[in-house]
């Protein structure tokens, strides 16, 4: 089939990539002269494991362009993968999704006729009704006969490659059986194993990405109200998750304490959610509660550095490991990491940061933050290290080369990465989430302050 890809963001180049390995011709079409400039010199723009390399083994059925009206005229498949960020009340902006149905309808006007109606899917993570908006876009300027269909993306970012050749499922909401069979034709390769493809209405098949996502998120705040629960009277979060998760109708995925979710999807999903509600008058008590934990949480974590230090940092290093919103992604769209970075400084302190890849994205974003190429590095006289993204190299360290070249020696572990003991045994003072602290009499009487005020 020939597909064109609306959008070399990550969605729409993770799934191009993988629909050109299965034999389709897919272009991808962007607006950005830079991008598809280093797209043709077979460089990729982000980091995602896998991607680069099926990019280069799929480089003759994968096409880079920004000429609209030549990526449209014998595309059969259109998928819209734009982004949809959030306004500043939650709900989505859909200008750039609207532009491009535009487009479409301007360019397939122009095309000579197509054997079968051209199809339009809506790939990008939109309100419900919006699909029914681009379809009507497209019918006000051309006569040219299509189809419309919503089929939402479910790929975790570090693990995208693999999620999209091997799918839980696949949702295909579509308005005719014909749209249906298309997709199910397009999708059958990577089903294989058994995983359905799941058609259903194009209002219902917008609504479940949102569902989808506002659950996940939910199972992050409830562990992370737990682990606070946890750390009140004592218990220990790691022994209550295993007990709790062991009930086969809960599941241990999503229910890992720490700094709450970021990235690209869940905050904006959930806004969304919540903007979704109050568009028709419903109060989402749940969702709105699963974002304020969310919110809450990293003022939590950061108290625990405050209650530590005092509030004035001034003359106070703290190296960050991490600045990802989570490991094997340089993405650090509503990355914890920022949000601790900036009260740091704000407290007076002075702040270093490594990242096995997201360190040029910090550069652009908060040039006043230093960077080093070198884990280790970061750490030399400071006076805490704060841990925010779990990444693999950082689970089994030197504990004594980073003790010696600390100036005290203090971890702030934002994804309980260390066993207690093993603190203990390397001489650490050590917080973690849903845990007591260890270490030294500051560490103790840290904790007693947290019970007694409620921090």
């Amino acid at each position: 089939m020939k597909l064109t890809m609306v959008g070399t963001g990550y969605v729409g180049l993770v799934s191009g990539a993988c629909f050109s390995n299965t034999g389709n011709d897919v272009t991808c079409l962007d607006v950005d002269d830079d991008k598809i400039a280093l797209l043709n010199d077979g460089k990729c723009p982000i980091y995602e494991p896998g991607l680069a390399e099926l990019m280069r083994r799929n480089s003759g059925r994968l096409v880079f362009t920004t000429d609209a009206q030549a990526a449209y005229a014998e595309a059969e498949i259109i998928f819209i993968c734009v982004g949809t960020q959030a306004g500043p009340h939650g709900s989505p902006d859909l200008t750039f999704v609207m532009q491009a149905a535009k487009d479409i309808a301007e360019a397939i006007e122009q095309a000579p006729p197509l054997p079968t109606p051209r199809l339009v899917v809506v790939k990008s993570t939109v309100p419900v009704g919006t699909s029914a908006r681009v379809r009507d876009i497209v019918k006000s300027i051309t006569d040219m006969p299509f189809h419309i269909a919503n089929n939402p993306e479910f790929l975790k970012e570090g693990a995208a490659v693999s999620d999209f050749m091997r799918p839980d499922r696949v949702i295909c909401g579509t308005d005719s059986d014909e749209a249906a069979e298309v997709l199910r034709d397009l999708y059958d390769p990577f089903v294989r194993q058994g995983n359905p493809i799941i058609k259903m209405d194009i209002r219902s098949s917008e609504m479940v990405k949102y569902a989808a996502n506002a659950m996940l998120a939910t199972k992050i705040s409830f562990i992370n109200e737990i682990a606070i629960l946890c750390e009140h009277y004592g218990a220990d979060i790691r022994a209550v998750r295993d007990g709790m998760c062991a009930d086969q109708r809960i599941g241990r995925q999503f229910l890992h304490p720490g700094l709450g979710y970021g990235g690209s999807c869940f905050p904006k999903d959930i806004r969304a959610v919540i903007d979704m509600g109050n568009s028709v008058g419903f109060d989402t008590k749940l969702a709105s509660a699963v974002h304020a934990v969310n919110e809450d949480q990293r003022g939590y974590f950061w108290r625990k550095i405050t209650t530590h230090f005092g509030q004035d940092l001034t003359g106070r290093t703290l190296g960050f490991w991490g600045i990802a919103f989570k490991p094997e992604t340089d993405d650090i769209r509503e990355a914890p990491a920022l949000t601790l970075m900036s009260n740091a400084l704000a407290a007076g302190a002075t702040v270093r940061a490594f990242d096995p890849v997201a360190t040029g994205n910090l550069k652009r974003e908060r040039p006043e933050i230093t960077t080093t190429d070198d884990m280790y590095s970061v750490l030399d006289g400071c006076d805490a290290l704060v841990i925010c993204t779990e990444w693999s190299e950082f689970r089994q360290p030197d504990f004594s080369r980073m003790a010696r070249a600390m100036r005290t020696p203090v971890i702030f572990d934002g994804r309980n990465i260390y066993r207690r003991a093993t603190m203990q045994r390397a001489g650490f003072t050590y917080y973690s989430v849903g845990r007591g602290p260890i270490g030294d009499k500051t560490a103790r009487s840290a904790a007693t302050m947290a019970r007694s005020t409620g921090a």
